[in-house]
Protein backbone atom coordinates (compact mmCIF):
# COMPACT_ATOMS: atom_id res chain seq x y z
CA UNK A 1 0.00 0.00 0.00
CA UNK A 2 1.04 3.59 -0.65
CA UNK A 3 2.74 5.13 2.36
CA UNK A 4 4.16 8.42 3.52
CA UNK A 5 7.92 8.10 3.64
CA UNK A 6 10.96 10.29 4.28
CA UNK A 7 14.39 8.91 3.37
CA UNK A 8 17.64 10.53 4.47
CA UNK A 9 20.50 10.11 1.98
CA UNK A 10 23.69 10.96 3.83
CA UNK A 11 25.80 10.54 0.65
CA UNK A 12 29.57 10.53 1.39
CA UNK A 13 29.31 12.50 4.62
CA UNK A 14 29.98 12.12 8.36
CA UNK A 15 32.50 9.97 10.17
CA UNK A 16 31.58 6.79 12.01
CA UNK A 17 31.38 8.59 15.36
CA UNK A 18 29.43 11.54 13.97
CA UNK A 19 27.05 9.20 12.17
CA UNK A 20 26.25 7.30 15.35
CA UNK A 21 25.62 10.56 17.18
CA UNK A 22 23.42 11.89 14.36
CA UNK A 23 21.17 8.84 14.17
CA UNK A 24 20.83 8.82 17.95
CA UNK A 25 19.68 12.44 17.89
CA UNK A 26 17.22 11.79 15.07
CA UNK A 27 15.62 8.71 16.60
CA UNK A 28 15.27 10.35 20.01
CA UNK A 29 13.78 13.54 18.59
CA UNK A 30 11.34 11.70 16.34
CA UNK A 31 10.21 9.39 19.13
CA UNK A 32 9.74 12.34 21.50
CA UNK A 33 7.99 14.68 19.06
CA UNK A 34 6.03 12.58 16.56
CA UNK A 35 3.03 10.56 17.63
CA UNK A 36 -0.05 9.47 15.72
CA UNK A 37 1.62 9.86 12.31
CA UNK A 38 2.02 6.99 9.88
CA UNK A 39 5.12 8.43 8.18
CA UNK A 40 7.99 5.96 7.81
CA UNK A 41 11.65 6.97 7.95
CA UNK A 42 14.57 5.41 6.06
CA UNK A 43 18.13 6.21 7.10
CA UNK A 44 20.73 5.71 4.32
CA UNK A 45 24.27 6.14 5.69
CA UNK A 46 27.53 5.23 3.91
CA UNK A 47 28.34 1.52 3.57
CA UNK A 48 30.87 1.25 6.46
CA UNK A 49 28.29 2.51 8.99
CA UNK A 50 25.30 0.40 7.98
CA UNK A 51 25.52 -2.43 10.49
CA UNK A 52 26.23 -0.21 13.49
CA UNK A 53 23.56 2.35 12.64
CA UNK A 54 21.05 -0.41 11.94
CA UNK A 55 21.56 -1.65 15.49
CA UNK A 56 20.78 1.84 16.80
CA UNK A 57 17.41 2.05 15.05
CA UNK A 58 14.56 1.18 17.41
CA UNK A 59 13.04 -2.23 16.70
CA UNK A 60 9.45 -2.47 15.49
CA UNK A 61 9.34 1.27 14.85
CA UNK A 62 8.87 3.66 11.94
CA UNK A 63 12.63 3.55 11.27
CA UNK A 64 14.22 1.47 8.51
CA UNK A 65 17.78 1.04 7.26
CA UNK A 66 18.69 1.74 3.65
CA UNK A 67 21.80 1.72 1.48
CA UNK A 68 22.81 4.26 -1.16
CA UNK A 69 23.66 1.78 -3.93
CA UNK A 70 24.34 -1.87 -4.68
CA UNK A 71 26.03 -3.97 -7.34
CA UNK A 72 24.12 -5.75 -10.06
CA UNK A 73 26.25 -8.83 -9.35
CA UNK A 74 25.35 -11.37 -6.66
CA UNK A 75 28.96 -12.21 -5.72
CA UNK A 76 32.39 -12.77 -7.24
CA UNK A 77 35.68 -11.08 -8.07
CA UNK A 78 34.38 -7.51 -8.14
CA UNK A 79 36.76 -5.61 -5.91
CA UNK A 80 35.14 -2.70 -4.08
CA UNK A 81 31.57 -3.68 -4.92
CA UNK A 82 28.78 -4.41 -2.43
CA UNK A 83 26.02 -6.87 -3.28
CA UNK A 84 22.36 -6.59 -2.42
CA UNK A 85 22.60 -9.82 -0.44
CA UNK A 86 25.35 -8.30 1.71
CA UNK A 87 23.15 -5.28 2.41
CA UNK A 88 20.21 -7.48 3.37
CA UNK A 89 22.45 -9.49 5.69
CA UNK A 90 23.30 -6.41 7.79
CA UNK A 91 19.67 -5.34 8.15
CA UNK A 92 18.98 -3.13 5.13
CA UNK A 93 15.39 -3.02 3.94
CA UNK A 94 15.80 -0.34 1.26
CA UNK A 95 18.39 0.66 -1.34
CA UNK A 96 18.61 3.84 -3.44
CA UNK A 97 19.15 3.11 -7.13
CA UNK A 98 19.60 5.48 -10.06
CA UNK A 99 20.43 8.60 -8.07
CA UNK A 100 21.48 11.36 -10.43
CA UNK A 101 24.96 11.42 -8.93
CA UNK A 102 25.41 7.72 -9.74
CA UNK A 103 24.13 8.35 -13.26
CA UNK A 104 26.38 11.38 -13.76
CA UNK A 105 29.62 10.50 -12.02
CA UNK A 106 29.63 6.73 -12.49
CA UNK A 107 27.89 6.59 -15.88
CA UNK A 108 25.12 4.30 -14.66
CA UNK A 109 22.58 3.95 -17.46
CA UNK A 110 19.06 2.58 -17.54
CA UNK A 111 20.20 -0.87 -18.68
CA UNK A 112 22.59 -1.24 -15.75
CA UNK A 113 19.99 0.08 -13.33
CA UNK A 114 17.46 -2.45 -14.56
CA UNK A 115 19.95 -5.17 -13.60
CA UNK A 116 20.53 -3.59 -10.19
CA UNK A 117 16.78 -3.51 -9.60
CA UNK A 118 16.53 -7.22 -10.26
CA UNK A 119 19.44 -7.93 -7.91
CA UNK A 120 17.98 -5.80 -5.13
CA UNK A 121 14.55 -7.38 -5.41
CA UNK A 122 16.01 -10.88 -5.50
CA UNK A 123 17.72 -10.13 -2.17
CA UNK A 124 14.48 -8.90 -0.62
CA UNK A 125 15.34 -5.19 -0.69
CA UNK A 126 12.90 -2.41 -1.58
CA UNK A 127 14.44 -0.14 -4.24
CA UNK A 128 14.02 3.63 -4.14
CA UNK A 129 14.35 4.24 -7.89
CA UNK A 130 15.31 7.78 -8.89
CA UNK A 131 14.36 9.65 -12.04
CA UNK A 132 14.77 13.29 -12.98
CA UNK A 133 15.82 15.77 -15.62
CA UNK A 134 18.63 18.28 -16.02
CA UNK A 135 18.09 22.02 -16.37
CA UNK A 136 18.83 21.76 -20.09
CA UNK A 137 16.17 19.08 -20.53
CA UNK A 138 13.59 21.12 -18.64
CA UNK A 139 14.35 24.29 -20.58
CA UNK A 140 13.99 22.30 -23.82
CA UNK A 141 10.52 21.28 -22.63
CA UNK A 142 11.48 17.59 -22.74
CA UNK A 143 11.01 16.70 -19.06
CA UNK A 144 8.18 14.24 -19.62
CA UNK A 145 9.88 12.56 -22.58
CA UNK A 146 13.10 12.13 -20.61
CA UNK A 147 11.44 10.73 -17.49
CA UNK A 148 9.27 8.42 -19.56
CA UNK A 149 12.42 6.93 -21.09
CA UNK A 150 14.02 6.45 -17.68
CA UNK A 151 10.92 4.66 -16.41
CA UNK A 152 10.45 2.44 -19.46
CA UNK A 153 14.09 1.41 -19.84
CA UNK A 154 15.03 1.19 -16.18
CA UNK A 155 11.91 0.19 -14.29
CA UNK A 156 8.95 -1.02 -16.31
CA UNK A 157 10.48 -4.40 -17.16
CA UNK A 158 9.50 -5.58 -13.68
CA UNK A 159 6.55 -7.86 -13.06
CA UNK A 160 3.54 -6.50 -11.16
CA UNK A 161 4.65 -8.37 -8.04
CA UNK A 162 8.17 -6.95 -8.28
CA UNK A 163 6.96 -3.43 -8.98
CA UNK A 164 4.83 -3.53 -5.83
CA UNK A 165 8.08 -3.37 -3.82
CA UNK A 166 9.41 -0.22 -5.54
CA UNK A 167 9.38 3.37 -4.33
CA UNK A 168 9.90 6.00 -7.05
CA UNK A 169 11.75 9.25 -6.34
CA UNK A 170 11.54 12.28 -8.62
CA UNK A 171 14.65 14.40 -8.26
CA UNK A 172 15.06 17.28 -10.70
CA UNK A 173 18.82 17.39 -11.17
CA UNK A 174 18.75 21.17 -11.40
CA UNK A 175 17.49 21.31 -7.81
CA UNK A 176 19.97 18.93 -6.15
CA UNK A 177 22.50 20.68 -3.95
CA UNK A 178 21.83 23.98 -5.69
CA UNK A 179 19.44 25.49 -3.17
CA UNK A 180 16.83 25.64 -5.92
CA UNK A 181 13.65 23.69 -5.39
CA UNK A 182 10.88 22.82 -7.77
CA UNK A 183 7.73 24.67 -6.81
CA UNK A 184 5.02 22.52 -5.29
CA UNK A 185 3.09 22.87 -8.56
CA UNK A 186 6.10 21.73 -10.62
CA UNK A 187 6.66 18.77 -8.31
CA UNK A 188 2.99 17.79 -8.41
CA UNK A 189 2.89 18.02 -12.20
CA UNK A 190 5.75 15.55 -12.63
CA UNK A 191 4.57 13.25 -9.83
CA UNK A 192 1.13 13.06 -11.46
CA UNK A 193 2.77 12.26 -14.79
CA UNK A 194 4.83 9.47 -13.22
CA UNK A 195 1.68 8.01 -11.69
CA UNK A 196 -0.03 8.13 -15.09
CA UNK A 197 2.89 6.29 -16.65
CA UNK A 198 2.70 3.62 -13.97
CA UNK A 199 -1.02 3.18 -14.64
CA UNK A 200 -0.31 2.70 -18.35
CA UNK A 201 2.55 0.26 -17.76
CA UNK A 202 0.75 -1.74 -15.05
CA UNK A 203 -2.73 -0.74 -13.90
CA UNK A 204 -4.61 1.91 -11.95
CA UNK A 205 -4.24 0.04 -8.67
CA UNK A 206 -0.45 -0.11 -9.02
CA UNK A 207 -0.37 3.62 -9.76
CA UNK A 208 -2.55 4.41 -6.76
CA UNK A 209 -0.45 2.30 -4.41
CA UNK A 210 3.02 3.47 -5.50
CA UNK A 211 4.84 5.81 -3.14
CA UNK A 212 6.47 8.67 -5.08
CA UNK A 213 8.99 10.87 -3.26
CA UNK A 214 10.31 14.31 -4.14
CA UNK A 215 14.06 14.87 -3.94
CA UNK A 216 15.77 18.15 -4.68
CA UNK A 217 16.73 20.62 -1.94
CA UNK A 218 13.67 19.83 0.14
CA UNK A 219 14.02 21.34 3.60
CA UNK A 220 12.13 22.10 6.77
CA UNK A 221 10.76 25.33 5.28
CA UNK A 222 9.25 23.92 2.08
CA UNK A 223 8.48 20.32 3.02
CA UNK A 224 4.96 20.95 4.30
CA UNK A 225 3.84 22.58 1.05
CA UNK A 226 5.53 19.92 -1.08
CA UNK A 227 4.10 17.03 0.92
CA UNK A 228 0.60 18.54 0.78
CA UNK A 229 0.41 17.87 -2.96
CA UNK A 230 -1.87 14.91 -3.79
CA UNK A 231 0.79 12.89 -5.62
CA UNK A 232 3.79 13.74 -3.41
CA UNK A 233 4.14 11.05 -0.74
CA UNK A 234 7.31 12.22 0.97
CA UNK A 235 10.90 13.13 0.30
CA UNK A 236 14.35 11.81 -0.52
CA UNK A 237 16.36 14.24 1.58
CA UNK A 238 20.04 15.02 1.09
CA UNK A 239 21.78 17.84 2.99
CA UNK A 240 18.96 18.43 5.46
CA UNK A 241 19.15 14.78 6.60
CA UNK A 242 22.57 15.57 8.13
CA UNK A 243 20.98 17.98 10.62
CA UNK A 244 18.85 16.26 13.22
CA UNK A 245 16.61 19.29 13.86
CA UNK A 246 15.96 19.92 10.17
CA UNK A 247 15.38 16.28 9.33
CA UNK A 248 12.97 15.82 12.23
CA UNK A 249 11.05 18.92 11.21
CA UNK A 250 10.75 17.56 7.67
CA UNK A 251 9.31 14.32 9.05
CA UNK A 252 6.93 16.36 11.18
CA UNK A 253 5.69 18.17 8.06
CA UNK A 254 3.13 15.41 7.56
Amino acid sequence: MRKNLVAGNWKMNTTYQDGLALVSEITNMVQDEITGSDVEVVICPPFPFLAAIGKQLPENSRFHLGAQNCSQKESGAYTGEVSAKMLQSVGCEYVILGHSERRQYFREDNELLSQKLKAALAAGLKPIFCVGESLETREADETFKFISQQLKEGLFHLSNEEFDQVVVAYEPIWAIGTGKTATSAQAQEVHAYIREQIAQAYDAEAALNTTILYGGSANAQNARELFSQPDVDGGLIGGASLKSRDFTDIIKSF
